[in-house]
């Protein structure tokens, strides 16, 4: 029988080796992914071509591709697929909920619902974006509210507060959707099911300084997550106060989620896919699991985003993650229960 101390030594050790594992799987694939996201798309440019269009040499066209279409569409991809990322792991421990995500609170059917209502009228079309951020985050208070049972915050009041305002604001955008024109109909689907066509630098200059310091509030967040994960009761011997704990925790995932859709519309299956294999690979320490979340859904994004610009029609990136979440998280489910 192996002393106690020298069996907790050797799982450190493992663990750490999963961790820098993980990391550099990231890392690398980030950076494979990037070079090809670079080079490929409608007018493909060689190795080459690339260099000398990011050191703003060669030929002027290529120029133009690579700084002005490419290079931030490929940062908002990065933005939102680290904020849906981590957002989803933030709401995943929060709720002690492996099958939560960002929209889990209602996020998703009230930035949806706010932008269908300003396509339908014609009005503010400019001011999408940013209405639909603030759509997001007074739904998900309204959620809070209903999820709020006494003096704490109840998880079940929580997730069946979201359910309910989700399907109530899906029956209005439906309806709305009957009662609108053709185009109109095509203009509300980009933002329903999640598109990074036109992003550019305006759109990644007006997130990224919210995105980021939510980001870095998240990660702050994660000794409060690691507590809240062994329960209410030890977590409040220990001086949790749940209610503000889970108060910070779902505001900061929600301005996560916020700006996202912001950004790209609603994107799917990265806030529920990606903690699933980040949690596989380095176990449920928020400490890592939070940023190798948002590095994984950076990562995620970024690839589906290739994949939805490689054909000859594009695809909205949200369809692609969709065909690539659902097999995805069906492999995960099934390798999660094999681990158990």
């Amino acid at each position: 029988m192996l002393p106690s101390s020298f069996r907790k030594q050797t799982l450190a050790v493992l663990t750490k080796h999963r961790v820098l594992l993980a990391v550099v799987f990231l890392l690398l694939g980030l950076f494979l992914t990037l070079l090809l996201s670079l080079s490929q798309g409608a007018v493909p440019l060689s190795f080459q071509q690339m260099l000398q269009a990011l050191l703003r040499q060669g030929e002027q066209l290529q120029q133009t591709i690579l700084w002005d279409l490419r290079i931030p569409r490929i940062l908002a991809a990065m933005i939102v697929g680290s904020a849906l990322g981590m957002s989803g792991a933030l709401l995943q421990g929060m709720l002690r909920n492996s099958l939560a995500d960002p929209f889990i609170l209602g996020i998703s059917a009230g930035a949806g619902l706010v932008v269908i209502v300003m396509v339908v009228l014609q009005v503010f079309q400019a001011w999408i974006p940013l209405a639909a951020w603030i759509g997001a985050i007074m739904t998900t208070a309204i959620v809070i509210f209903l999820g709020r049972s006494g003096n704490k915050i109840s998880v079940e009041r929580l997730i069946l507060g979201g359910v309910a305002v989700s399907s109530l604001f899906g029956a209005v955008q439906s309806t709305l959707l009957l009662l609108a024109e053709d185009g109109q109909i095509q203009q509300a689907l980009n933002w329903l099911i999640g598109s990074l066509n036109g992003r550019g630098w305006k759109e990644v200059t007006t997130a990224a300084p919210y995105v980021i310091i939510a980001l870095i509030a998240g990660c702050l967040l994660a000794r409060s997550l690691n507590l809240l994960a062994l329960g209410d009761d030890l977590a409040v011997g220990l001086g949790v106060n749940l209610v503000r704990s889970r108060f910070l925790v779902a505001a900061v995932a929600t301005l996560l989620a916020a700006g996202a859709v912001s950004v790209s519309g609603l994107v799917g299956f990265i806030g529920l896919v990606v903690p699933h294999g980040i949690r596989l690979m380095v176990g449920n320490d928020h400490r890592i699991l939070l940023p190798l979340s948002a590095l994984g859904g950076a990562w995620l994004l970024m690839f589906a985003d290739l994949l939805s610009r490689l054909g000859a029609i594009e695809l909205p990136v949200g369809s692609v993650t969709a065909l690539i979440g659902s097999p995805l998280f069906i492999w995960l489910l099934y390798q999660n229960k094999s681990n158990s």
